[in-house]
């Protein structure tokens, strides 16, 4: 049964910090590329940051460049979004996904179920 479990969220002030990580289990880790969304209320889903399966290459919205890093444990099997300089604006619910990245698995798609995370005094 696959499973991507969120933790971290949480309340922090502007110019705060706060690390989600994302636990999986259930598929083969290194077939998948990870990547951090986040949706904030009535708005829809976005995404936020993504990590390769192999390389650890890294892509991340404008909005977050320079404040935000992705990162993955192979080991752990975890990924993580380490981010510094919160705004306001970054007030959503952060979803962990998983994307099949190799022949065997190429369009398999899973989710967390989400992390909230508010930024404000």
């Amino acid at each position: 049964q696959v499973q991507l479990v969120e933790s971290g969220g949480g309340l922090v002030q502007p110019g705060g910090t706060l690390r989600l990580s994302c636990e999986a289990s259930g598929f083969t880790w290194d077939h998948y590329a990870m990547s951090w969304y986040r949706q904030a209320p009535g708005e829809g889903r976005k995404l936020v940051a993504t990590i390769t399966h192999i390389g650890g290459s890294t892509n991340y919205d404008d909005s977050v460049k320079g404040r935000f890093t992705i990162s993955r444990d192979d080991d752990k099997n975890a990924a993580y979004l380490q981010m510094n300089m919160l705004k306001p604006e970054d007030t959503a619910v952060y979803y962990c996904n998983a994307k099949g990245r190799l022949p065997a698995v190429y369009g398999m798609d899973y989710w967390g179920k989400g992390t909230p995370v508010t930024v404000s005094l």
